[in-house]
């Protein structure tokens, strides 16, 4: 696997954790990544390479390398004579990157394979029972990992493996717009529900249901943010 498949994939599958991952850069690009997520570094906030080096215990051409990674996943910008600044978002992008998001998601749920559904329905329920356990637990950082892997499982009945990258991608450039929603309980535990509901409308074999729950699954993340960067403001 290509070194940068291999962050991307690091970054999403939430099986180690930057403190136990084994490659450095790796485990570097997730932290950084999950900083980003969870609002511990803020819209514009400049990432300094010295200080990273310090932070990780890395070379220099490790942390560039990391940057690279976070910007091409979207997380971060570099500018010339600046450097690299957590990526922000005007209203515009926000509501362009959700419209985006939600005709991806909902064409893949209208595309979902039912015959697949006997098959993988146990798969996607125990995904979800470490989602219930992550939320109960007051998890966010677990929370993150689990939703990822929630609905990598769930478009993954999507018989177009192209549309399933693409929602994958346009996902991780939203990561920096999830964290006024991730860091609320309130929101977790609705994304949870919704989970269930979702499940329920598969072994019902109900896309109309699926589809209008997939439109209405991104809202939060998105309002959260703009209400938040208004506040900010």
């Amino acid at each position: 696997m290509p070194h940068s498949d291999m962050l991307s994939a690091a970054a999403e599958s939430g099986i180690e954790t930057p403190c136990t991952a084994q490659d450095p850069l790796a485990a570097m690009v997730a932290a950084l990544e999950e900083d980003i997520v969870f609002g511990r570094l803020h819209p514009r906030e400049r990432l300094v390479e010295d200080e990273l080096m310090e932070r990780f215990g890395v070379k220099r051409h490790t942390v560039r390398d990391a940057l690279a990674a976070l910007d091409r996943m979207g997380l971060i910008e570099r500018r010339k004579n600046i450097g690299a600044l957590v990526r922000s978002f005007s209203v515009q992008e926000v509501q362009e990157l959700y419209e985006v998001r939600t005709m991806l998601e909902t064409e893949a749920a209208r595309r979902i394979d039912l015959g697949l559904v006997p098959s993988r329905i146990e798969g996607l329920i125990a995904i979800q029972r470490q989602h219930d356990e992550a939320v109960a637990a007051g998890d966010a950082r677990r929370v993150f990992r689990m939703n990822l892997a929630f609905h990598r499982e769930l478009f993954g009945l999507c018989s177009n493996n192209t549309l399933q990258k693409a929602i994958a991608e346009f996902a991780r450039q939203t990561h920096p717009i999830r964290f006024a929603s991730l860091v609320s309980a309130q929101y977790r535990e609705r994304a949870r529900r919704e989970h269930w509901q979702m499940i329920e409308a598969l072994k019902a074999g109900d896309i109309d249901t699926l589809v209008s729950l997939c439109a209405d699954h991104l809202v939060p993340s998105r309002d959260a943010y703009l209400e938040a960067q208004q506040f900010r403001g």
